[in-house]
């Protein structure tokens, strides 16, 4: 209980710039939670994925292949399903790799920009939220030097103390949002950048595999 009274002691101490610092936590934390769930549906395990895909090929069985990549709703399935149905239309021979390619080129297309969508927000809300609380330190130093001019002699220095105090709150607060955003927008773009490699490398096996005749 008396965290809480000192947080909320904390946040009323700042004044009206702890609002849109809140704002940001809030539309970051929204983004972040999104791209979890997102980039969590969207991961699958590609060496287990592709054990089973390449042993329907080597059978001539691209039917289970494709039945095989829509189980999962996974990035990897959709671009290695884009290139098995175009294999089960299309007769692919060597001639044929740079078609193929252009096709999965066109499904990776559809698929990595779902995998970094909202991701470049999460910089900009850090970087804004920081800038409020220093603006709001300014604001509350700017309004202690004022308050000062007209106060006591004797209470100068009190007040001066407690309105730099006050002041830092705001700074101290944007960098309690800023910092865990920037952390959580490094975590996030690493897993998109693993699985858009993951993308790369198994549609060049899948390219390899089905022009390799």
């Amino acid at each position: 209980m008396g965290i809480i009274l000192s947080i909320i002691g904390f946040f009323k101490a700042g004044g009206l710039f702890m609002f849109p610092i809140m704002l940001m936590l809030a539309i970051g934390t929204a983004i972040i939670i999104e791209r979890f769930k997102f980039l969590k549906k969207t991961w699958t395990d590609g060496s287990t994925l592709w054990s089973k895909v390449e042993a329907s090929i080597k059978t001539n069985c691209i039917e289970d292949a494709i039945k095989e990549c829509s189980l999962s709703e996974a990035a990897l399935p959709k671009v290695l399903s884009a290139g098995l149905e175009k294999a089960k239309t299309v007769k692919l021979g060597k001639d044929s790799r740079e078609e193929l390619e252009n096709h999965l080129e066109e499904a990776m297309l559809d698929v990595i920009p779902q995998l970094e969508r909202r991701t470049h927000y999460l910089p900009t809300l850090a970087n804004v939220s920081t800038l409020l609380g220093l603006l709001g330190t300014i604001i509350g130093l700017i309004q202690s030097f004022q308050s000062l001019a007209v106060a006591d002699p004797s209470q100068k220095a009190f007040l001066l103390a407690q309105g730099v105090s006050v002041a830092m709150n705001t700074t101290a607060f944007g960098l309690i949002v800023a910092i865990p955003i920037m952390l959580c927008y490094s975590y996030i773009q690493s897993r998109t950048i693993k699985t858009v490699d993951t993308l790369d490398a198994y549609s060049i096996k899948l390219v390899n595999l089905l022009t390799s005749e």
